[in-house]
């Protein structure tokens, strides 16, 4: 029964397929699900609220998406869940199918599952659930789930169990969940976790009404639906989520999903996942390389989500139902993951929700007075360190981005950096944050304050704000004061501005001034000024010295080591994005053939299309936008203002999609494995005579040519 089941998932999957070869074929969903990579498993479309899957029995760091591909036991299908984080959080709003009485506990409703018994495509989720035989499926729009649930035999109790008690790492605080109709459930969930203060309402509605209703009504963590159905029935159950109320949820359910045909959802989020893949057409030499590019961009395309009903309602930082009347409003904000190389890819192809972005977050600077650091549901996580919106917006303005005020833009970014949380204070005082005052993560902190700072000062130049940004110019160049030229690392300060006294110190093994990383790994964390940090080594030459001893160094990290300094090159970290920039360097050098041949070798063997594909977490998008960025021969380096680096590219051609009609195409000449080094490149024709390139000439449309070749050593 299980094969014959099986069989139907993939037969409906090659009618999908028949109508033509789609990018889509190329992504593979479980890719990164092993090892650390964090991704979710299931159904959803681009940026989409909705993102239903399987949860499962088993807990920890590994399962902060709620799956990991050595996991054995489903709990039940949530219908929101995290990609690629490191830490744990929603889950909310799971069903379970049953044909007999369960336990109502976490351990009670497990039941084993195999991946052969497992069908995972963009926009679908399918599975055979070992214990009683049960085909779930399951498809979405942006804000509704349709599950499909086949049942191998006929019973009057058949049932569904809807579980507010489970979810991924945060504890319920109040459910209530009661009956509209013979057909529909509603209610809401509010819980605390990651998000402290979460909120989400909910429609549920069968495709058969109920034939019993069990529910304790002193507590509604748990409830029941029971249906007769036939051998071999499916009962369908469409979920429309809301953040504001359960009116609102209904009407989501009303406007983007009014019928019961599943295979037409599916086919739909299909569609919406081939056409927002299609942003860049990329031929290859290989299968691999095609598969980890394009299930790269599924990946990157997760996230941010959008977080507000059709009518453009949505739950405020500050607690209040608001509306966007004129942008379309994005929670799931890991923004210092994903300053670094996602949100760069974002102005190149996906010019479309820019202005949505930049909205988005002047308006959760005018809720919560700040900028957001990591925003999650609506609410402030503080989750990791800097300002790193702040470089995001920057970006956004200084590449011209239309749809919002720029001076607002400015004054979000001067509040936020001029607060006294989060050792802000610090900065004020004395340039930098103090390891003397009980500041952890000094140097960490620092390093991406002063990036910030770079890049608010750019933007205060541009609007006119000229006291502003000479004064945080001035304090991002306190990076040099942070620089020990001894040990050549940065090292924290005191408030009288002298070193930690550390006779023993080991640069591998430090970890308590560095946020998931080293002195190794944070020496270069100076991308608004490399010629300034190169300045800062006795010379050019002691500096490139400096930059290739961080690959040959010993990678023993010691007993202590953080979990997240994975994939690793001597010292430099790539499973951990305060490194991403690192590889690219060696072009303010002088010596880009180091840089090609460093990023042909991470694409090469710390991305792979199989399940430990990634050697550390996806962190919402990030580590696969570089990979995308890198494969098309580009990186922005600096935080904001559009020059992007040149590397080695893999792709065979690109065509990017810029806007307006506009296409950008990067073409490789004589690309192999042993030519990973640039002859040469020539924009339209014109040959360049350094390794980079600029926003503005990459979103007018045109043609990079880069010739290949064997031998390293010239530009």
């Amino acid at each position: 029964m299980k094969k014959y089941f099986l069989l139907l998932m993939l037969s409906a999957s090659c009618v999908l397929m028949a109508q033509g070869q789609r990018l889509t074929d190329y992504v593979d969903p479980l890719i990164g699900s092993g090892d650390h990579g964090h991704v979710f498993v299931g159904a959803n479309v681009p940026q989409g609220m909705v993102n239903v899957g399987p949860t499962q029995l088993e807990t920890g760091w590994d399962w902060c998406s709620g799956y990991h591909y050595d996991g054995r036991q489903i709990v039940g299908f949530g219908h929101l869940h995290l990609s690629g984080t490191g830490c744990s959080d929603l889950g909310d709003i799971a069903l379970m199918p049953t044909l007999q009485e369960l336990e109502l506990s976490r351990e009670g409703l497990a039941t084993p599952f195999r991946h052969e018994n497992e069908l995972v495509r963009p926009g679908y989720y399918g599975v055979v659930l070992d214990k009683s035989n049960i085909r779930c499926e399951m498809t979405c729009t942006e804000r509704v789930a349709l599950h499909r649930y086949t049942f191998p035999r006929g019973s009057n109790n058949a049932r569904i169990i809807i579980d507010l008690a489970n979810a991924v790492g945060d504890r319920l605080s109040q459910a209530r969940i009661y009956r509209l109709d013979d057909t529909t459930l509603a209610g809401y969930r509010l819980s605390h976790g990651w998000a402290p203060q979460q909120q989400l309402y909910f429609v549920i509605q069968f495709s058969k009404p109920i034939h019993n209703w069990l529910c304790n009504p002193e507590d509604m963590s748990y409830s029941q639906a029971t249906f007769e159905v036939g051998p071999g029935e499916s009962l369908l159950v469409k979920v429309a989520l809301s953040p504001t109320n359960e009116m609102n949820a209904r009407l989501n359910m009303a406007t983007e999903m009014p019928g019961w045909d599943f295979q037409t959802v599916r086919q739909e989020a299909l569609q919406a996942w081939d056409t927002q893949l299609g942003r860049i057409k990329a031929r290859f030499r290989t299968e691999r390389e095609r598969r980890i590019f394009y299930t790269a961009l599924y990946h990157f395309l997760y996230a941010p989500v959008v977080w507000n009903d059709v009518n453009g309602d949505y739950m405020g930082s500050d607690g209040r139902i608001r509306h966007a009347a004129q942008f379309q409003n994005f929670t799931t904000w890991s923004l210092w993951d994903t300053y670094r190389a996602a949100h760069p890819l974002a102005t190149l192809i996906l010019p479309d929700v820019l202005q949505d972005y930049a909205q988005t977050m002047l308006h959760i600077y005018r809720e919560q007075g700040e900028l957001p650091v990591w925003h999650l549901m609506s609410n402030e996580t503080y989750c990791m360190v800097g300002c790193p919106a702040v470089p995001v917006l920057a970006d956004l303005v200084l590449k011209g981005v239309p749809g919002f005020d720029y001076k607002e833009a400015f004054q979000a970014m001067k509040a936020s950096l001029l607060r006294d949380n989060r050792s802000l204070d610090r900065m004020k005082q004395y340039g930098w944050v103090t390891w003397d005052t009980g500041d952890g993560e000094a140097v960490a902190k620092s390093l991406e304050y002063y990036l910030a700072d770079w890049s608010a000062a750019q933007v205060a130049g541009l609007v006119g704000e000229k006291e502003d940004s000479a004064y945080f110019y001035n304090r991002s160049m306190n990076y040099k004061r942070m620089f020990d030229p001894e040990r050549q690392v940065m090292r924290a300060l005191s408030t009288e501005g002298k070193f930690r006294d550390e006779p023993n110190f080991n640069p591998g093994h430090q970890t308590r001034d560095y946020t998931e990383g080293n002195p190794w790994q944070y020496t270069w964390l100076v991308p608004h000024d490399v010629p300034g940090l190169v300045g800062c080594f006795p010379s050019k030459q002691a500096f490139i010295n400096r930059l290739d001893a961080l690959f040959e160094a010993d990678g023993d990290l010691g007993e202590n080591a953080n979990p997240d300094i994975t994939g690793l090159i001597g010292q430099y970290a790539h499973g951990n994005e305060p490194s991403h920039h690192v590889l690219y360097l060696y072009n303010y050098v002088g010596q880009p053939w180091k840089t090609q041949q460093r990023v042909r070798q991470v694409m090469q063997e710390l991305y792979t299309d199989q399940p430990a594909g990634l050697c550390g977490n996806e962190d919402v998008g990030q580590m696969s936008a570089w990979y995308l960025l890198s494969a098309l021969g580009l990186y922005q380096v600096e935080p904001c203002g559009g020059v992007y680096q040149l590397g080695s590219p893999v792709v065979e051609e690109a065509t990017i999609h810029v806007g307006q009609d506009r296409t950008f195409t990067v073409r490789t000449h004589g690309n192999s494995d042993q030519n990973i080094y640039v002859r040469e490149v020539r924009l339209n024709g014109r040959r360049l005579t350094e390794p980079r390139i600029h926003y503005r000439d990459i979103v007018a449309g045109g043609t990079l040519d880069f010739y290949m070749t064997s031998k390293p050593g010239r530009k």
